[in-house]
């Protein structure tokens, strides 16, 4: 008589569930590189919370960008994508999985521009105005520092021409904020960047499928700035090719079926580099080339 338990169906995959920003400034790169990814929103909308993915083992939950490191810690979430800064001002335990080099930022120090303060030691006892106000509050204290924290929600670098603060803590992508509103920095705290974080419990549990989302991710990250350059040579020029053309671990070189004298030239190059090698490479010989986008590269 056989076993009634083998005849019971075997568990699917694990659901993961990855918590994205709603709104903010890293928003849309976000969305764009889980859609490049090959996960595509099924059912999204600004108005949803959860929205399904291709995949029907991934969900996508939308939250502010301040509380996804919370979701993620909690469990709500298995894995989130926010700010280092976002996890540094929650201080929630999360493990950083992978860095998606978007989203660059530098919270600063900074005061008015006709302010005498030249350094963080003149804010002792000053009042400095913030969204970070944890991050803020370690800075100061390790340096020794008294400052009145004045937490607020938006507009920082008003706040010291409305007499608010002496001095601001904000993030920084360009500058030009600061430059319009006449402020300079005095200090820089640290640079952030757009990270995926994972609930410790899951990235140990679901570990398969967690790795599956990062490879899709990681794919799309090498290949931004990259193109793949396809070329036909005369074998007499292919050393003067090599010699002009880089790769990620060199040109990829193959017989051509039709012309014994011919090989094809494959090669990944960076973005930037292709408007000179064009003319390079017909210099030294190769001809028919074609330039094609790259959406993602596996190694």
């Amino acid at each position: 008589m056989s076993d009634p338990s083998s005849q019971r169906p075997k568990p699917g995959p694990a659901l993961v569930r990855l918590v994205i920003p709603n709104k903010g400034r890293i928003a849309q790169p976000i969305n764009e590189l889980i859609e490049k990814s090959g996960l595509h929103l099924v059912d999204g909308g600004e108005r949803r919370l959860i929205t399904r993915t291709r995949d029907p083992n991934v969900e996508i939950l939308f939250a502010r960008p301040i509380d996804i490191p919370e979701y993620v810690a909690n469990g709500v979430a298995d894995i989130g994508i926010t700010g280092r800064d976002m996890v540094m001002e929650r201080g929630s335990v999360v493990e950083q999985v992978l860095d998606l080099q978007t989203g660059r930022a530098t919270l600063v120090v900074a005061v008015p521009e006709e302010s005498r303060i030249e350094t963080v030691a003149d804010l002792a006892g000053a009042k400095v105005a913030t969204e970070f106000p944890g991050i803020t509050r370690s800075f100061f204290a390790e340096h020794g520092i008294d400052v009145t924290i004045v937490t607020v929600g938006g507009a920082c670098e008003a706040t010291p021409h409305l007499g608010i603060a002496d001095a601001i803590v904000d993030l920084s992508s360009s500058g030009t904020t600061l430059r319009t509103n006449h402020l300079r920095v005095i200090e820089e705290i640290l640079t952030s960047t757009t990270i995926l974080i994972a609930n410790p419990i899951s990235l140990a549990e679901k570990r398969e499928k967690i790795d599956e989302i990062v490879l899709a991710l990681e794919s799309v990250i090498r290949a931004k700035g990259q193109c793949y350059l396809m070329m036909n040579v005369h074998r007499s020029a292919l050393a003067d090719v090599r010699e002009v053309l880089p790769g990620l671990s060199g040109p990829t070189v193959m017989d051509v079926a039709s012309d014994e004298n011919l090989v094809a030239v494959h090669a990944v190059v960076k973005e930037e580099r292709v408007y000179q090698l064009i003319n390079q490479l017909k210099r030294a010989g190769a001809k028919d080339i074609l330039v094609m986008p790259i959406e993602r590269i596996i190694r």
